[in-house]
């Protein structure tokens, strides 16, 4: 995906195994959506937790977050309760979502990168997404987005 690329027009799986478009998903004005590995392993439960330690910071500037991963519906579902995580989990079993975001994959488990949307536009990407800090870059993102708009 290149920057000021739309918001893919796909359906998704959440931890609840409840389908949904994605675009369901973009009602604030912006939108962080996060791929990582596998659940509960410990760099994408550091980066996981990291949002989640966030989360209210992230609300506070109209961020909306979502984790996707290759992980079927009921593991997503424990990393989410397990992880008191309070944003929604993807299941991306098929690897779809992973398409549509050119997100490189091996046997199943996404490469971890970041993507930031505003107003249904990519914004910022990371192909290389932290684990510890997720939140903190998308903060620091997120302002310098806001700030380059304000000019």
């Amino acid at each position: 995906m290149n920057l000021g690329d739309p918001l893919p027009e796909i359906e998704i799986v959440n931890a609840q195994g409840d389908s949904a478009l994605l675009k369901t998903y973009d009602e604030a004005e912006f939108l962080f959506i996060f791929f990582y590995p596998k659940a509960e392993t410990p760099g994408c439960t550091a980066q996981a937790c990291s949002l989640r330690d966030a989360y209210e910071s992230l609300l506070e500037v109209d961020a909306r977050v979502l984790g996707v991963s290759g992980d079927k519906v009921s593991a997503q579902q424990r990393f989410k309760e397990k992880r008191e995580l309070p944003y929604p989990l993807i299941s991306d079993a098929d690897g779809k979502v992973m398409e549509a975001f050119e997100v490189p994959s091996f046997l199943g488990f996404a490469k971890r990168q970041a993507f930031l949307f505003r107003d249904g536009k990519l914004v910022w990407k990371d192909e290389s997404a932290s684990t510890k800090t997720q939140a903190q870059d998308a903060l620091n993102a997120i302002s310098e987005i806001g700030l380059s708009s304000n000019e």
